[in-house]
């Protein structure tokens, strides 16, 4: 049985989705603070943790930062605000995916499930490596190093990067970049793709500009014309 911690310092919040979590089959332990979620997962195995931004003793970001010192497990953040400053620093910290409050049960399920299936999605024993200059992409063992340096990014950059570039050349739609990478549809939410977009260009440094956007369109990934 998959177990998901759910962090908030609302106990309606807990209970709504604790009783989602568990008619699905999963089983849901909870914490009311980010300094209570720090030491449950110092303590315990999880398959995913669901974390609001706002709350007492310690925020969400700074129980983030503390969580990813010392284990990978998935993290879906909540918050009652839609900024793109918190979608970007909680994708940059390392979370998974990004809900605002209030949401609907059944899409926070769903995102869940998409998140937990990239995560066990049986990993590809090929030893593809992609390489331009200073740009190494290892698609095996998910590793891109940018002029012999390795780059920090989310699980969900990897992932666009490596979509990107094995479809490197190729016109690909905003819609598709979203169902292919992300699993599912976001209900409007698709402001998300450009979060990543701007975070990717950031961790590529000098080979940000190998991301070319098309304007009205999407992206492609495309090697500058020498």
């Amino acid at each position: 049985m998959l177990h998901m911690l759910v962090v908030d310092d609302e106990s309606r919040i807990r209970e709504i989705i604790k009783k989602y979590a568990e008619f699905e089959g999963y089983q849901a332990s909870e914490a009311q603070d980010g300094m209570q979620a720090v030491s449950m997962c110092k303590a315990n195995s999880y398959d995913i943790v669901v974390m609001d931004i706002m709350m007492p003793e310690l925020d969400g970001f700074s129980a983030v930062r503390e969580i990813r010192k010392f284990s990978d497990v998935p993290i879906l953040m909540l918050s009652a605000r839609g900024e793109e400053y918190d979608k970007i620093n909680g994708f940059g910290i390392g979370i998974d995916d990004y809900v605002v409050k209030p949401f609907s049960p059944k899409e926070l399920m769903l995102r869940i499930e998409a998140i937990l299936k990239r995560y066990n999605a049986p990993a590809s024993v090929s030893q593809e490596v992609y390489a331009y200059k200073g740009l190494e992409v290892d698609f095996s063992a998910r590793i891109v190093r940018v002029d012999s340096n390795r780059a920090a990014m989310s699980p969900k950059e990897y992932d666009l990067l490596f979509y990107l570039v094995k479809n490197r050349n190729i016109a690909l739609s905003r819609e598709k970049l979203i169902v292919d990478v992300w699993g599912y549809d976001f209900a409007g939410d698709d402001r998300t793709l450009d979060t990543h977009i701007k975070l990717l260009r950031k961790s590529l440094g000098e080979y940000s500009s190998m991301v070319v956007t098309l304007r009205g369109m999407g992206y492609r990934f495309e090697e500058p014309k020498t």
